[in-house]
This record gives structure tokens, C-alpha cells and sequence, in this order.
């Protein structure tokens, strides 16, 4: 099976264990091929744990979850060293962060200590205790999640780690097709698991995708061709939010701060993505166009005046693509 049948055969198999958040499934496979994290907001109940769990049972790799509350220690994500008195020496115990796929879940209700140890290893994909480093799995990817609802209790991520994220993604509620088959759909797998003898192993995806497949499909993505004039859009899309008095005074007074240049290369790798998970050998400006607004929904700045008004960044980011002009 070639790496991108292997991928749409996942694809597929995640659309009949999470009903209703196509988008959510997506943005995911897009995150793990183009080897970034992902931060999720949405209320609860919208299978966001169950969707990367999901996804780990479908690719050769492990999966943790963390649960992040205002107790918690960064030893208790990153890990630390533990003393041997046989021997009078210190030994890391890995954390749970040593992981394929990490879930940081309610990742806003820990303190900035706690989402700080996230930094280096989202960013460097190693970890730092004492005077030694300690690499993260080759294939290691975060999805965190956020509850916009509560604000007792939480506390905001600063820009800084805001930007260590490729997408931003916002999930809404399932239609009412959607929420009949998510029904029938609990109601059978609480079936099954009252049937299903202990010793039996969690339902899998027939056919794993293995380590090897998502490498491969990672590199056929960074070939895929892109004509020069879109990498000028892409620029052009970053440039303006930099810039926004040449594109109208409006523009100019909602927005405090620009993309940076990480967002330039998250627009590169999620549209390839996005063109390579559509069957495509070549990127379109519809591929950067669909994924412009999780890529920059969090890398903007709003100002005072924005914020009064109630202009949101996905308003901005619908601005810039009507003035910027595609290819």
C-alpha cells in the first residue's frame, strides 16, 4: 500500500470513530504530516481526547495523556532524576512528554511554569533536567486543548508558547445528522465493550501505518511543487498583517502585532499538506486559502480598538484574503 492510500485508509478509519468533526480530523492529519502541534478549542464533549487517541490506535506509535490542573509540577510532564542509594547516583525517569502523540488537555488550567516545560520540547523536541539533554521520539506530536467557556481558574498561554503551535483550530457543535450517528454509534460500543472479553485487545485500524509510511509521506509533501507566485502569496499574506496601513486604515487600527516568520512556514507546510491529502501533486492558492485561518488565528494581535468593536482575528484574516491578491 503506498504512504498516501496507507493515509486516506487512516483518514477513513477516523471518520467512523469521531462523527461530526471532519474539520477536527483534518487539521490533525495535517499537524502529524507536516510535523507540527496542534491546539484545539472547543467546549467539552466534542471528542477531542477521543480523536488523538483514535489516532493513535491507527498509526505504530504510543500515545499519554496529561492532565493539566493548577497543582501540577513540570517533573510531572518532563520528568526527573530520581537518586539510587545502591549506588549514590541519580537516574532520569522519563515523563509522560517522551511520547508519539501527547495530549495536553485543558492545557490553560496550569500555570506558566507548567506550560513553559512544553517550550523546549515543542520547540527542540528534546528535554533539558540538570546538565543533560534527552531527545524526544523521531515522530512526536502535541495536541492541546482549551475550554473557552471556564476563566476561573486558568490561565492564558502567553504568545511566546502561542506561537510553538502550527494550528490553532476551533470546533463547534455537530449538526443533528451528526448527533443521531454519534448515538447509534456510543450506543454500539457500549455494546461491544459489555460483550468484549477482558483479555481482548481495543478495537485497531486493520492495517497500521508505521513510522516509516508518515516519514515518507512527510518528505513526498516538502517535493510537492509550488509554483514561485504562490511562495510570493504566502509572503505577501505575512507581509500584510506586518504592514496592514498599505491594505486600509481599518486594517491598520485592529491590528497590534504581525505573523511571524513561523507562520509564513506553517502556511507552506499545512497548504502542502492540504494539497497532498487531496490527491494533488502541486499546491493551489485554495490550499493556502483553507488553511490561512488555523494557522493564523493565533499569531495575530489585536488592538484595543478591535477588541471594543468586537472584531475577532478570523475577521482580520478574511480581510486579508480579499485584499491580498491570490495568483
Amino acid at each position: 500500500m503506498s504512504d498516501r492510500a496507507a493515509i486516506q485508509a487512516l483518514k477513513e478509519y477516523l471518520s467512523e470513530q469521531i462523527i461530526g468533526q471532519e474539520h477536527l480530523l483534518d487539521r490533525l492529519l495535517i499537524a502529524l504530516l507536516a510535523n507540527g502541534h496542534l491546539l484545539v478549542e472547543g467546549a467539552p464533549g466534542l471528542a477531542k481526547t477521543k480523536a488523538i487517541n483514535a489516532l493513535s490506535q491507527g498509526i505504530e506509535g504510543d500515545f499519554h495523556r496529561i492532565q493539566f490542573t493548577p497543582d501540577l509540577l513540570p517533573a510531572d510532564v518532563t520528568g526527573t532524576e530520581i537518586y539510587r542509594p545502591q549506588d549514590s547516583s541519580f537516574v532520569f525517569q522519563k515523563g509522560p512528554i517522551f511520547h508519539n502523540l501527547v495530549l495536553a488537555d485543558e492545557i490553560n488550567r496550569a500555570p506558566a511554569k507548567v506550560q513553559s516545560a512544553l517550550l523546549e520540547a515543542m520547540a527542540e523536541r528534546q528535554v533539558s533536567v540538570g546538565a543533560h539533554s534527552h531527545p524526544l521520539p523521531d515522530l512526536f506530536m502535541v495536541m492541546a486543548t482549551q475550554n473557552p467557556i471556564e476563566q476561573e481558574g486558568t490561565y492564558q498561554l502567553p504568545e511566546a508558547q502561542l506561537d510553538r503551535f502550527l494550528m490553532h483550530v476551533t470546533i463547534g457543535y455537530p449538526d443533528s445528522n451528526s448527533e443521531k450517528k454519534i448515538l447509534q454509534l456510543a450506543r454500539m460500543e457500549a455494546l461491544s465493550s459489555r460483550d468484549k472479553r477482558p483479555d481482548e485487545a481495543t478495537h485497531r485500524i486493520e492495517h497500521h501505518i508505521t513510522q516509516e509510511q508518515v516519514f515518507s509521506a512527510r518528505e513526498d509533501i516538502l517535493n510537492l511543487h509550488m509554483i514561485p507566485s504562490i511562495e510570493e502569496y504566502i509572503v505577501q499574506l505575512t507581509m500584510a498583517s506586518r504592514n496592514p496601513l498599505a491594505y486600509g486604515d481599518d486594517l491598520a487600527g485592529w491590528i497590534e502585532y504581525g505573523v511571524s516568520p513561523r507562520g509564513t512556514i506553517g502556511l507552506d507546510a499545512c497548504a502542502r499538506a492540504h494539497a497532498w491529502l487531496n490527491e494533488r501533486d502541486f499546491v493551489t492558492p485554495e490550499d493556502v486559502q483553507a488553511i490561512a485561518h488555523d494557522v493564523l488565528r493565533h499569531r495575530i494581535g489585536l488592538t484595543f480598538e478591535a477588541e471594543a468593536k468586537g472584531v475577532t482575528t478570523d475577521h482580520i484574516i478574511d480581510e486579508l484574503l480579499d485584499r491580498v491578491a491570490a495568483p
